[in-house]
């Protein structure tokens, strides 16, 4: 018998039945907005740091490490800082990039592309890396924002268990709420551990996905944002 036939059986959309092991391994998700109990933000960090090292330290256990050795003992509270103020620290809305908008003095009417932003971020199925770089670009309705902010933006979702699918959308749909318009586009492409370190161990595949809003539909701006995007080798 295989492992995942002992996982039980659970209904994903109305579509057909998954084992929990195929929900990872066909990357589905199911909604838009990252998956949050209603009491997320109850516990303070140390709380949380407090209790996930408990945790860890459980499973370091169980796996037969010797915690008393020096190099391991202090692992549980390492990682449990790491998961609160750093690659998760995107769960928590108060990390949430504050953002200032200026008027576009210089009519500047064209698209502005911020390309290869690169971001780490780990899959929610299998709790490993996601490593990847965004392409955002938009077209000023009147506001511009300032770039780095651009950068902060992808961070932010990218902090947090996620599934590329969804955090595309969540930074297009968060750009297009602050900017008050529909031209907004983002390209991720990623490279999954997920993929290359476990399951069908494919080192050499990439994920990409994208939103189109407003006038990136129209062919000739989708042409000209990927001639920015992939033909313009530009270095210093």
């Amino acid at each position: 018998m295989r492992l995942a036939d002992t996982f039980p059986k659970v209904e994903i959309n109305g579509l057909r039945e998954f084992t929990l092991d195929e929900i990872g391994d066909e990357h589905l998700f199911t909604s838009l907005e990252t998956p949050m109990k209603a009491d997320a933000h109850k516990m303070n960090n140390d709380e949380k740091k407090k209790r996930i090292a408990f945790h860890f330290r459980e499973i370091m256990e169980t796996l037969g490490l010797d915690l008393t050795d020096d190099s391991l003992n202090g692992t549980p509270e390492r990682v449990a800082k790491m998961y609160v103020e750093e690659i998760f620290s995107g769960l928590n809305p108060a990390n949430k990039p504050k953002i200032a908008l200026f008027d576009n003095k210089y009519r500047y009417n064209e698209m502005l592309v911020e390309k290869n932003i690169s971001f780490y971020s780990n899959c929610e199925h299998h709790f490993v890396p996601i490593i990847g770089k965004a392409h955002v670009a938009y077209i000023s309705n009147g506001k511009v924002i300032g770039l780095s902010k651009l950068n902060r933006v992808v961070q932010y979702f990218a902090k947090r268990p996620q599934v590329q699918e969804r955090m595309t959308v969540q930074i297009a749909k968060e750009l297009q709420s602050v900017l008050d318009t529909e031209n907004i586009a983002v390209i991720i492409e990623a490279k999954h551990l997920c993929v290359s370190s476990r399951g069908v161990q494919d080192d050499t595949s990439t994920t990409v996905t994208s939103y189109y809003g407003g006038l990136f539909k129209d062919n000739n701006k989708l042409t000209e944002l990927h001639n920015y995007i992939f033909n313009n080798q530009f270095t210093l």
